[in-house]
């Protein structure tokens, strides 16, 4: 198992439970972004930089994850794909993507496109938390639980 990281946008709190549990757990763990990632020396903690532009961060994790992996991300299209492939799905704010729920958060996130392109919705995001990083550290100890880690 290995986790993967769409660390374009992980908040440093999740980045540094991540890193955390990689070394206490021995778990390869894998960053992949568009950006310079800093990461403590490790046999555990890999980055991975790939090209400027859409989804090249996306596409370089679906040619890498396989079933069992984890991946930590909060983009719907690429947790989708990603559950099709048989990982397991967790976004930086504690919640899992699994086959059950997956169709429904990504008609919401539809719904919500189009509601922002004609200007209905013009609100973003509510900042990250405290209470997001304990639900992240919770429900990714739930999931080492499951792999027995």
């Amino acid at each position: 198992m290995i986790i993967w990281v769409d660390a374009d946008a992980c908040p440093k709190p999740i980045k540094a439970i991540l890193i955390r549990n990689a070394q206490k757990r021995h778990i390869d763990t894998y960053f992949i972004a568009n950006h310079l990632v800093s990461l403590p020396p490790s046999t555990f903690l890999k980055k991975y930089q790939v090209a400027q532009g859409f989804d090249m961060a996306d596409n370089a994790i679906l040619q890498r994850l396989q079933a069992g992996d984890i991946l930590v991300s909060q983009d719907i299209p690429l947790a989708a794909e990603a559950i099709t492939i048989g990982a397991q799905v967790i976004t930086p704010r504690g919640e899992r993507y699994t086959e059950d729920n997956i169709a429904m958060a990504l008609s919401q996130r539809n719904a919500m496109t189009a509601l922002r392109d004609l200007g209905v919705v013009t609100g973003g995001v509510k900042a990250f938390s405290q209470i997001d990083s304990k639900r992240f550290a919770d429900n990714l100890t739930l999931l080492f639980n499951q792999h027995q880690l």
